[in-house]
């Protein structure tokens, strides 16, 4: 049962009331309205020896935006939640970007409200992108550290570590040392799901930002990169049981992942996916030594 302040409601008719306030006409307008919220603010700051850091402060109304947004994602069945708790937040940001990033970079927490963090050198994969500088090279950068990531043994787990937002916005490329990182750690999986399911979702969330913004003729020769870098034959079975496009109240999500992106052209581009994970031997953990060509999907 839950108490939303309007008496005590089951679960299905709290579901029915998602579809009152938000139904399919409307699913744009309510979705752009969610991503529009900010549920932490974020400046830069340069110290005395012109080095930048990163002040991350959950806002005030922050935690109550989260659970809101956390109420849908429980309804929509999507295995994921925003972190809503400011001091649960707080240290899950610090440990996340320490274990990943703290070989060079420091993060720190300044009070109940606050995580500063070191600036990475670099940009991001989502800026790279657009900028059409996207490379192979990145994106096998990008794998292989989310491989990385993901063999790191983290408690609230007791399994490997998940993103829960994978996004390409929170994957920063240095040219100089062709090395990617890790940034960004407001969403946490659900403790429930399986490591190959947390695991399997990051690399969909990365790749659904790529399907409808990469030229064609560059869709499965840069999906195919990640993937092989990331090399990791049970995950793989995983994602390609996951390239269909959901229905329901999932769908919502969905078109925020693929930035709105035309449904036919997403379904078409996720079955071209799904083919060449099986021609280029990734479900079988044979791989071939060069890409196929690719087929042409619009």
């Amino acid at each position: 049962m839950l108490n939303l302040g309007i008496g005590e409601i089951s679960i299905a008719k709290a579901t029915e009331l998602f579809d009152r306030i938000i139904p399919d006409d409307l699913s744009h307008a309510a979705t752009s309205f969610v991503e529009s919220l900010k549920i932490n603010s974020i400046t830069e700051k340069m110290r005395r020896d012109r080095h930048v850091v990163i002040i991350k402060r959950r806002n005030v109304y922050g935690e109550g935006v989260a659970d809101l947004i956390n109420l849908y994602f429980r309804f929509a069945k999507i295995g994921i939640r925003y972190v809503s708790k400011a001091r649960e937040w707080r240290r899950w940001e610090a440990k996340c970007f320490k274990i990943l990033n703290g070989d060079c970079f420091r993060a720190l927490v300044r009070d109940a409200r606050t995580v500063t963090e070191d600036k990475l050198p670099g940009q991001s994969l989502w800026d790279h992108m657009n900028a059409r500088t996207l490379t192979p090279r990145m994106l096998q950068a990008a794998a292989r550290e989310y491989r990385r990531a993901h063999r790191l043994h983290v408690d609230e787990f007791d399994d490997g570590w998940s993103h829960g937002d994978a996004s390409m916005p929170n994957v920063i490329y240095d040219k100089k040392t062709r090395r990617a990182r890790l940034i960004d750690f407001e969403i946490m999986h659900e403790r429930s799901l399986s490591g190959k399911a947390r695991h399997a979702d990051d690399l969909l969330v990365f790749l659904l930002d790529m399907v409808d913004r990469v030229p064609n003729r560059q869709w499965l020769p840069f999906a195919i990169s990640f993937l092989r870098a990331y090399d990791n034959v049970a995950v793989m079975r995983e994602l390609s049981d996951r390239l269909v496009i959901p229905s329901g109240l999932a769908l919502i999500w969905w078109n925020v992942r693929t930035n709105f992106a035309s449904s036919a052209k997403v379904k078409r581009r996720l079955q071209a996916l799904r083919h060449a994970l099986q021609t280029e031997g990734l479900l079988l953990g044979r791989q071939r030594s060069r890409p196929q060509e690719a087929v042409a999907f619009n």
